[in-house]
């Protein structure tokens, strides 16, 4: 089975000039925890709800006055549409993220995230194994 048969095709992007503000309420409005980050529509970053609780919350200044440029992660991990859902869920687990901008000639075409491997049939057991390594304690101590 492919990316293209699971992933979620209708994706909400922002501008890297577009406000952390921006970003959480876009979040909020529907229900998702990671928006794409793109600038002449080519996918610079992806901009993620820990990245606003964390690096932004951080830094002074409000979130309607910074901007997503400044707390997205820059040159995300993306797939393919034409990838299986394997290599995706091995890609997930080795760059340690849960979501996967899926890109085609550089352009945002959809989204896979370890819940929609988790509930897919085909590909519940590699989700559950990225699931394990994504979540692995990599601190010796706290």
């Amino acid at each position: 089975m492919k990316v293209k048969d699971i992933m979620t095709k209708s994706v909400i992007s922002l501008n890297d000039d577009d406000t952390v503000e921006k970003a959480a309420q876009i979040m909020q409005q529907n229900n998702i925890g990671a928006v794409p980050v793109c600038k002449n529509g080519k996918v610079i970053g992806i901009v993620t709800d820990r990245d606003i609780a964390i690096r932004s919350a951080s830094q002074s200044g409000g979130a309607e006055s910074k901007f997503v440029r400044d707390i997205m992660s820059a040159n995300p991990v993306t797939g393919s549409p034409d990838m299986n859902l394997e290599d995706a869920s091995r890609v997930m687990s080795d760059k340690q993220i849960r979501r996967l901008p899926i890109v085609e000639n550089k352009n945002v075409v959809g989204m896979v995230s370890l819940g929609d491997l988790a509930v897919n049939p085909k590909s519940n057991t590699q989700a559950g194994d990225a699931l394990s390594s994504i979540s692995e304690n990599n601190y010796s101590a706290f």
